[in-house]
C-alpha cells in the first residue's frame, strides 16, 4: 500500500477486493478492448471490409494492456480513448486502421460503465441476499420472544425481536427487489455514433439503414443486454445513473436505519453486535463495549445517501447532446456508490451473524414496564370475577400513580403488582395476576407474523439466491 498518497479508505479498509476488481483499470480497459473487438466483428459480419486477422489480432490481446504507454499517450494527446486506441494498436498492427471504426468515444466509455455497473448490481444483490439471510435466521430464532417496543422512544406496547427485525428485514427487502429491477432495466447505449444519429455508421453501410440497426443489436446481443437505448445523444442519459444510484442510496436509508436501531439497542444492553476476543472499545475506559460496526454502518451509508445527489445533479446540466462536465463526477460517485454499499452489506452480514441477544436484561425492562400495561387486563378480570369497572378503575389509577412516584421519584422498582396484591379490593383476581402478568399475551400475532412473513416474502426473495447464500440458510429453516 503507497504511503505517500492518498489511497481511499473505501479500498483500504472498507470495500472487498471483489468490488474494487471491478471498478479497476484491468476490468475497464480490458472491457474497452472487447467493445473494439465486439464492434469490429459485427461490423466484419455485417459486410465491412475486416479480415479475420485483423479480428483475431484484437481477440489475442484483450488483457495485455501496456499502462506506461497509455499514461504516455494520454499525456501527450490529453484523451484517455485516443491514448488506449493508439496503445492498442501498437500491440495490433494489423488491426490498427479498423479498431473504433465509426465509434465515439461514448462507445467504449458509457457501455464499459454500464457493463460495470450490471456486475456491480448483481454483485450486490447477492451480498444483499445473503445479509437478509442471517438476519431471517435471527427473526425465526427470536420470533416469539417478547421485548419491549417503542414509539418515539418511549415505552409502548410490547412486540417481539423477531418482529422487530422483520422491520428491517422488510425494507431490506424493499432494497433487493430494487436492485434486481434497476438491473433488469438497465439499458446498454449500443452503437449510436457521435451526437447519437449513427451518421457515422449509416456512410459506413452506404446508407443501409437495416445494417446499422442490425450492427447497433449484435454488439448489444454480444454483451447480454436485453435492449439498447433506441435514442442516445452523444451519451446515454445521465438519468439512468440516477435511476442506479438512488437504488443504492435507499440500501443506505435502510442500512443507517437499523444500524440506528441496533445503536439504541446496545446502549440499552438488550442487543449487542459481536465482539472479537481481543477487541478493545475505548483507549481510555478498558470496561467499553461499542457499537463500533453499526457505527461504520451509519457512517458509510451516510455517504452513499450523499452521493445520488451527483447523479441528479448532473443529469440535470447535460446540454442538448452532451457536456463533459459528467465525466470527472462520475468518475468518483458512481464507483464509491458501488464501494460503499459492497462495504455496509459486509458490515450487515457479519453483524447479523453475532448479534448477541440479553434476554435477562430484556425480561428486567419488560418487568419495570409490564405493570403499567396490564392495567386494563386486571380491571376486565376483576369485571368479569363480578367487580365494578369504574371503582377498579379509580383504584388503579390510584395505586398506579403511587407506583410511579416510587420509580420517578424515588428510583425505586415499579411496585404496582405488589400494591394490587396488598389491596383486598383486588382479592378475587390475585391468583390470576401471573397469568395477567404473561409477557407472551402482550405480543399479539408478532411471532405468527414473523412466521408468515419470513414464509410468504422472504423465502422467496432469496430462493434465486439458493446456491450463493452460504452457511446455514434460512431457506432450509
Amino acid at each position: 500500500m503507497p504511503t505517500d498518497r492518498y489511497d481511499s479508505p473505501l479500498c483500504s479498509r472498507y470495500a472487498s477486493k471483489e468490488m474494487q476488481r471491478l471498478f479497476s483499470d484491468d476490468v475497464k480497459f480490458s472491457t474497452w478492448r472487447r467493445l473494439w473487438l465486439e464492434l469490429a466483428k459485427a461490423e466484419q459480419d455485417l459486410g465491412l471490409p475486416i479480415s479475420a486477422a485483423q479480428v483475431a489480432e484484437l481477440a489475442a490481446h484483450l488483457t495485455d494492456i501496456d499502462y506506461v504507454m497509455a499514461a504516455a499517450e494520454e499525456k501527450k494527446r490529453r484523451h484517455d480513448v485516443m491514448a488506449h486506441v493508439h496503445t492498442y494498436g501498437h500491440v495490433c498492427p494489423t488491426a490498427a486502421p479498423i479498431i473504433h471504426l465509426g465509434a465515439t468515444s461514448c462507445y467504449v466509455t458509457d457501455n464499459a460503465d454500464l457493463l460495470v455497473m450490471r456486475d456491480g448490481l448483481d454483485l450486490l444483490a447477492v451480498k444483499l441476499a445473503r445479509a437478509m439471510d442471517r438476519l431471517a435466521t435471527f427473526a425465526a430464532k427470536q420470533r416469539a420472544l417478547p421485548t419491549l417496543g417503542f414509539t418515539h422512544f418511549q415505552a409502548a406496547q410490547l412486540t417481539t425481536v423477531g418482529k422487530r427485525a422483520c422491520l428491517w428485514l422488510q425494507d431490506l427487502a424493499m432494497d433487493l427487489r430494487n436492485i434486481e429491477r434497476a438491473r433488469a432495466e438497465l439499458r446498454f447505449r449500443g452503437v449510436k455514433g457521435t451526437t447519437g444519429t449513427q451518421a457515422s455508421f449509416l456512410a459506413l453501410f452506404h446508407g443501409d439503414h437495416d445494417k446499422v440497426e442490425e450492427l447497433d443489436r449484435r454488439v448489444t446481443a454480444a454483451f447480454h443486454f436485453g435492449k439498447p437505448f433506441l435514442v442516445t445523444g452523444q451519451t446515454y442519459t445521465r438519468k439512468q445513473d440516477t435511476e442506479v444510484l438512488t437504488v443504492l442510496a435507499g440500501l443506505g436509508a435502510s442500512a443507517h436505519k437499523l444500524a440506528t436501531d441496533l445503536r439504541l439497542l446496545a446502549h440499552l444492553k438488550e442487543i449487542e453486535e459481536p465482539i472479537e476476543k481481543d477487541q478493545i472499545g475505548s483507549s481510555a475506559m478498558a470496561y467499553k463495549r461499542n457499537p463500533m460496526r453499526a457505527e461504520r454502518v451509519c457512517s458509510l451509508a451516510r455517504h452513499l445517501m450523499t452521493l445520488v445527489g451527483d447523479a441528479y445533479a448532473t443529469h440535470s446540466v447535460q446540454w442538448m447532446e452532451r457536456t463533459l462536465d459528467d465525466s470527472a463526477v462520475r468518475r468518483i460517485s458512481i464507483p464509491e456508490s458501488f464501494l460503499a454499499a459492497d462495504a455496509v452489506l459486509g458490515i450487515l452480514q457479519n453483524v447479523f451473524e453475532g448479534l448477541d441477544v440479553h434476554e435477562q436484561v430484556i425480561a428486567r425492562r419488560i418487568a419495570e414496564e409490564l405493570p403499567f400495561m396490564a392495567t386494563e387486563n386486571i380491571i376486565m378480570a376483576l369485571v368479569e370475577a363480578g367487580g365494578d369497572r369504574q371503582e377498579a378503575h379509580e383504584r388503579i389509577r390510584v395505586l398506579s400513580r403511587e407506583a410511579a412516584a416510587e420509580v420517578k421519584d424515588h428510583g425505586r422498582d415499579n411496585d404496582l403488582i405488589a400494591r394490587v396484591r396488598a389491596d383486598a379490593f383486588f382479592a378475587p383476581i390475585h391468583a390470576q395476576l401471573p397469568a395477567l402478568l404473561d409477557a407472551r399475551t402482550f405480543v399479539g400475532r408478532a411471532p405468527q407474523q414473523v412466521d408468515r412473513f419470513l414464509a410468504e416474502e422472504i423465502r422467496p426473495a432469496l430462493a434465486p439466491y439458493a446456491g450463493q447464500l452460504g452457511g446455514t440458510s434460512t431457506l432450509s429453516v
